[in-house]
């Protein structure tokens, strides 16, 4: 018995990172159909890894950009066939709206994953106190009550208007 197979890679690990690469690297126009051909490889769950990643880069990069209402349309229609991919969009386009003082409802904020959650107390664009206040009192976990908490009280002291007369 030799070591030899256990040295090298498996090949869905070198298909991983030959599909992010290739992602990030994707004009805009050809991204729906990679994003599809990535989506077919056998190994679903390493495919579905390699395209949330990159669906949680991009998303990252274009939250605060006009671009992100067409470019998120357009993958929708690309993943509505797999729940959790299609899930994770859903929830960066309510980090979106909650971002963008767009419409949104408690509902969809108590009742949104704990990763967006989570998410949502920490990432920047996120100003909304009614948002943050929902989160600190309805938040799912401690984790999040306290975070958005942190964030409220540290938003309030360093508002113009709440400076101490």
């Amino acid at each position: 018995m030799t070591d030899e197979c256990f040295d090298e890679e498996p090949p869905e690990h070198l298909r991983y990172r030959r599909y992010l690469q290739d992602l990030e690297d994707v004009p805009a126009a050809d991204e729906p159909a990679l994003v599809a051909a990535v989506l077919r490889d056998p190994d679903v769950s390493m495919a579905e890894a390699a395209v949330n990643r990159h669906l949680e880069s991009r998303a990252a990069h274009l939250l605060t950009d006009p671009a992100f209402t067409d470019w998120a349309q357009t993958l929708a229609t690309t993943i509505e066939d797999r729940p959790f991919l299609a899930r994770r969009l859903r929830e960066w386009c309510l980090l979106r709206a909650i971002a963008w003082d767009e419409p949104w409802t408690a509902e969809e904020l108590t009742t949104a994953s704990d990763w967006f959650q989570r998410t949502a107390t920490v990432l920047l664009a996120v100003t909304s106190p009614e948002a943050l206040s929902l989160l600190a009192e309805r938040g799912r976990t401690r984790r999040v009550r306290n975070a958005a908490s942190r964030r409220l009280h540290h938003s309030h002291r360093h508002r113009p208007d709440s400076i101490h007369k």
